[in-house]
């Protein structure tokens, strides 16, 4: 494949989803052709980002000047090393999330979910997640991130419910908050260099008084934390997460927080090499990791069980972040690429869990190894791998990150080691307090009653209250439902219990189409696993380049270094 024509392919990646958003759109009407569309043109994305993954590792950084402008006036869209490998692992998973969410859309009633909206939305988000990972300057990456706000807050909010809308109305404004410091940030970066474009700032910025650089990358680190949800600017994602619709809340927690990491790495890397803020991260990183954790711990429900170790994980990449050599930030860029399928993986499993049973909540579940096997081993699966259990690719990319660790030889990197350790044992605390509970927990015999009160035997389900009417994102009250015993088959006993209130239509058996989309993204992380030597020497080259920045600065800007400048 030519140069140039590999060059043309960079923007496909922004430019097929939102060519399909408006196919969608145009044919509305059309359930069959909307998920047709979706389905085509993420595949299509997914196999550009793979091609773009072998020809940035061949060729070194490709870029496309929009609109044939000269360099370093115009728009450019860089896919390098990394660029490139996050636009694949994104692809991918946003493919598979679509395949689970067409399939919960045959299967239930789309008023709780309407799909008309949700394939437009979910192509402009896949669009602003591209644009992202290939901008080239400060102010499109900004525009990236604008496009996420618009299109996560429809999907956060879809189906109109007050828990969704106050959620959204949450994740907004704080999406807002950092999007006006990310704004001020840009507009006092080209104040005082002239220019926005990453490669240009490279090499004017360090040109400039210590202190104004200092408030720069003070005000970029700052708007990056809020949407990477680094501790203390993490409060809102526990709040905003559960709330939403099973595959939003798994491709918001799979990807949303990682383009925010993925900004941090570009302007560390490139616009502040010799930074002074490295114990600042050190210590960020630190916090993020236990409090994270302990937060975790405390909580009853499994999806907010689930953001917190979201959060708690961030701080294992701003780990890396934070040591800046090559061998911790390429311990950063595989935990990213493991944290974004198995986060995925584990938050599908919970809506599996809560289509299955009606409930989240720890206190409300049991038996459920007994009642569906299938989605035990599922989710045991995924537990260890983000524990990091051995040899998975959990362990592996903490291993990565601990030797970087170990060999920055400082007492706050050693605190890192050891805080990264404990982060990992409760972790597996964490996860294993939601098997035993909800998985290994036999369910109790007591005997069955009618809705007059009258006992009339044992019973599969106890009924605490009078069932109400399920959604896939309900979270009951402590009128709830138990819906699983030991020995039913998948819904069997759901069935039962729900039918002594409302009868057995109000069921639901797990759609084996979602099923295999969770098994699929679960099966990535195992995949990591396997190929992990190939994948590291992988993120060993992109972590090379970020620090030497040359590659990506000749690339952008061919020209002599006084005309560069």
């Amino acid at each position: 494949m030519t140069p140039g024509l590999v060059s043309d392919l960079v923007p496909l990646p922004v430019l097929l989803p939102l060519l399909g958003a408006a196919l969608t759109l145009a044919v509305r009407r059309s359930p069959r052709l909307q998920r047709l569309t979706s389905t085509a043109v993420l595949t299509g994305l997914v196999v550009v980002a793979a091609v773009l993954v072998v020809e940035a590792d061949r060729r070194g950084p490709l870029v496309l000047w929009v609109g044939a402008w000269k360099e370093p006036l115009g728009i450019s869209l860089v896919a390098d090393r990394l660029s490139a490998l996050m636009l694949l692992v994104s692809g991918v998973v946003m493919l598979v999330v679509l395949v689970f969410s067409i399939a919960q859309g045959y299967e239930d009633d789309e008023t709780d979910t309407p799909m008309t909206i949700f394939h437009p939305t979910y192509l402009v988000l896949a669009a602003g997640v591209s644009n992202a990972f290939l901008a080239g300057d400060l102010f499109n990456l900004f525009v990236g991130f604008e496009i996420l706000l618009f299109a996560s807050y429809v999907l956060l909010t879809l189906g109109g419910t007050s828990e969704r809308i106050h959620a959204g109305t949450t994740y907004v404004v704080v999406s807002l908050l950092s999007s006006a410091l990310f704004l001020i940030g840009i507009a006092a970066t080209y104040a005082a260099t002239g220019t926005v474009n990453l490669a240009h700032l490279a090499i004017r910025i360090g040109g400039l008084d210590p202190g104004i650089v200092l408030v720069l990358q003070l005000c970029l680190l700052t708007a990056f934390g809020i949407k990477a949800a680094v501790f203390p600017l993490s409060a809102w994602l526990p709040d905003s997460y559960p709330t939403a619709p099973a595959p939003v809340t798994a491709v918001f927690a799979g990807l949303l927080t990682k383009v925010g990491i993925y900004a941090m790495i570009r302007v560390q890397t490139l616009l502040f090499p010799q930074s002074t803020l490295h114990g600042l991260l050190m210590w960020a990183a630190l916090l993020t990791l236990v409090i994270g954790i302990l937060g975790a711990v405390s909580q009853s429900g499994l999806k907010r069980i689930l953001s917190f170790t979201l959060v708690s994980h961030i701080g294992y990449m701003l780990f890396g972040i934070a040591l800046a050599t090559a061998h911790g930030m390429a311990g950063a860029i595989f935990y990213v690429v493991h944290h974004i399928t198995i986060q995925t993986a584990l938050f599908l499993i919970a809506g599996l869990v809560e289509r299955f049973a009606g409930t989240t909540s720890l206190d409300r579940l049991a038996g459920l190894a007994a009642a569906s096997p299938l989605l035990s081993i599922l989710f045991f699966t995924a537990a260890m791998n983000l524990s990091g259990i051995p040899p998975m690719s959990g362990f592996l990319g903490k291993i990565g990150l601990f030797q970087a660790g170990v060999e920055f030889d400082t007492p706050l990197s050693w605190a890192l080691v050891v805080g990264g350790i404990v982060t990992s044992l409760l972790t597996l605390y964490a996860l294993a307090k939601v098997w035993n509970q909800a998985f290994w927990r036999p369910f109790p015999e007591i005997p069955d009653t009618d809705l007059a009160g009258q006992a009339s035997g044992p019973a599969e389900a106890p009924v605490l209250g009078e069932a109400p009417v399920l959604g896939d994102d309900a979270v009951l009250g402590d009128d709830a439902v138990l819906l699983e015993g030991p020995g039913a088959g998948a819904g069997s006993t759901t069935a039962t219990a729900l039918a002594r209130t409302q009868g057995p239509s109000t069921s639901r058996a797990l759609p084996p189409v979602m099923l295999a989309a969770t098994a699929a993204m679960t099966a990535v992380g195992l995949v990591i696993a396997l190929v992990a030597g190939p994948l590291f020497a992988y993120a060993q080259r992109a972590a090379t380049d970020l620090m030497r920045r040359d590659p990506y600065i000749t690339s952008v800007l061919p020209l002599p270094p006084g005309v560069r400048q």
